[in-house]
């Protein structure tokens, strides 16, 4: 599995490179564009794509850093569109250790934050950009890069992050799970497409012989969460999209993160895997995260009277090909109401031929149910990069036949049908008393949506390592699964299914081992539903 993965993190690599790669576009009548070398933090080059409108200025400033692995090139279709329509002095540059930019990659660290401020210091003295107009943007890295400098320099006035992260660590060891997929295909653009610095070289080499601390302790500084206060005090305008399925960044640290803003604020949340709802709007292609993106900086850094801020800021993509909007207030109106469901002892039957529990309004509670742990099942979470963007534009998402989910190797709870259909909304969560044989071992919680068949689709999903417990001793589980919006169609049931293995993430249980379910009186197994 490790190599097909490494495969494809070699196949996706390469498609982003021929996209940074490919020649920009020629300049449109009323901008100028130039390829300028920059000198950003300690004098290292960076190479940066200048956008300048053909107009008197002064222009207010975009300054947009490069996803990881990327050409400060992929943003120039979106710039000059924004150079064109709305006047915008705009700086797209590689950050360094990428490809023609000097230095080494530093992952969002006090070089990159510098660099950012020296490439604005440039744009200043280089180009007829208004210091009292500035933004920064960008994808991914570029989304983390902008709102970490947003926290550190009160010039930016206005940020667009997208696809990007909050908390490093929750990102990549949720639940003190490592997120192998996303780790892996990280550190291949980086080996591919740049050189390593000080920090993450010693990072990859620990990771490599099995040592995630580095990584932890190197997280906090290189995360927005940590450095609220700053962004609440600088108090620039931050618009936020994020897409539900992103595999390396997901999204429960987003919304999170942006019920603590207290600040000029906008969430859009959409259909996608990571990058894959913003990417043809980065090429100047029609897009709505970066149509709404263009009017927030038009109504923050300009005083366009557009009507953005009369809006409700949280805006909601059902998440199918085809969903549907709704806009909220904020994040936590997205949930009217919240169904409590206990789970029973599973079970045989004439009518589930597999050991399956039910979802009580009532608490169940003195059972127990052990399975084998250290193999996964049929139930997993997809595959990164790959799983969302199937569900985004081929609406095929995850499955699961329940027949085929072995019952001596998961836990199986199956709720009552919605005869009309309902609407998951908010952060699922699930509560379980869990006995381990060892001290460390690794659960996985997925909720599905499934027919009278035990067909379904993957709806959330969440991974839960136990580290450093008791063997043979309760220890209580509650895991808050990915918050989502989705329609469950009419006739279905919601199913959680428990197992020990999963494609995406390390797994700590081994083959022998054995992990006990059970609902004690005073802890009743249950799951919290979020409907809309």
């Amino acid at each position: 599995m490790q190599r097909i993965w490494l495969r494809v993190c070699t196949v996706l690599t390469a498609l982003g490179t021929a996209v940074a790669l490919a020649p920009a576009a020629p300049a449109a009548a009323g901008v100028d564009k130039s390829y300028e070398t920059i000198p950003g933090h300690e004098d290292t080059d960076l190479s940066a794509y200048v956008i300048t409108p053909d107009t008197d200025g002064p222009h207010p400033l975009l300054v947009f850093p490069a996803p990881w692995g990327m050409h400060g090139s992929i943003y120039v279709g979106a710039a000059q569109r924004l150079a064109e329509e709305s006047g915008y002095q705009v700086v797209s540059y590689t950050a360094r250790g990428f490809w023609d930019s000097d230095g080494g990659i530093e992952v969002a660290g006090p070089e990159d934050i510098a660099d950012a401020q020296a490439v604005i210091d440039w744009a200043l003295d280089n180009t007829d950009a208004d210091p009292s107009a500035i933004g920064m943007g960008g994808i991914s890295y570029g989304a983390g890069i902008s709102l970490l400098t947003a926290a550190n320099d009160d010039r930016v006035g206005a940020v667009g992050a997208m696809s990007g992260w909050s908390d490093l660590e929750e990102s990549l060891y949720p639940n003190e799970t490592i997120n192998v997929q996303a780790a892996e295909a990280l550190l291949l653009a980086g080996d591919l497409l740049g050189d390593y610095g000080e920090t993450l070289d010693h990072v990859a080499s620990e990771y490599r012989q099995g040592n995630i601390q580095p990584a932890l302790d190197m997280a906090p500084e290189r995360s927005a969460v940590t450095h609220l206060d700053e962004l609440n005090a600088n108090q620039p305008a931050v618009m936020i999209a994020h897409p539900w399925n992103d595999g390396i960044f997901p999204p429960r640290q987003i919304t999170e993160f942006y019920s603590e803003l207290e600040l000029p604020k906008r969430l859009m949340l959409t259909p996608g895997d990571h990058a894959t709802p913003e990417a043809f709007g980065a090429a100047g292609l029609p897009n709505t995260v970066w149509e709404d993106l263009g009017r927030w900086f038009d109504h923050h850094l300009t005083g366009a009277d557009n009507g953005i801020d009369a809006e409700d800021p949280v805006h909601i993509q059902e998440n199918s090909k085809n969903g549907a909007w709704s806009s909220h207030p904020d994040w936590e109106s997205v949930t009217e109401t919240t169904e409590t469901h206990y789970l029973s002892e599973p079970r045989r039957s004439l009518r589930q031929w597999q050991a399956t529990g039910g979802m009580e309004p009532e608490p169940d509670t003195g059972w127990d149910y052990r399975i084998r742990a250290g193999l996964g099942t049929t139930a997993h979470s997809g595959t990164l990069l790959v799983s969302g963007a199937l569900l985004q534009f081929l609406d095929l998402p995850t499955g699961v036949s329940l027949p085929l989910v072995n019952r001596y190797r998961a836990g199986v709870w199956t709720g009552p049908e919605y005869p009309d259909g309902a609407t998951v909304s908010g952060t699922p969560r699930a509560q379980i008393t869990v006995t381990p044989t060892a001290a460390e071992q690794s659960l996985y919680f997925y909720l599905f949506s499934t027919n009278r068949h035990g067909t379904g689709a993957l709806v959330s999903h969440q991974p839960y390592t136990l580290r450093d417990v008791t063997p043979d001793e309760p220890t209580t589980v509650d895991v808050d699964l990915q918050p989502v919006v989705r329609d469950i169609p009419a006739g279905h049931h919601l199913t959680l299914i428990v197992d020990t293995g999963d494609p995406r993430y390390t797994d700590e249980s081994e083959f022998g081992e054995r992990v006990e379910f059970g609902s004690p009186e005073e802890e009743p197994a249950h799951l919290n539903v979020p409907l809309g």
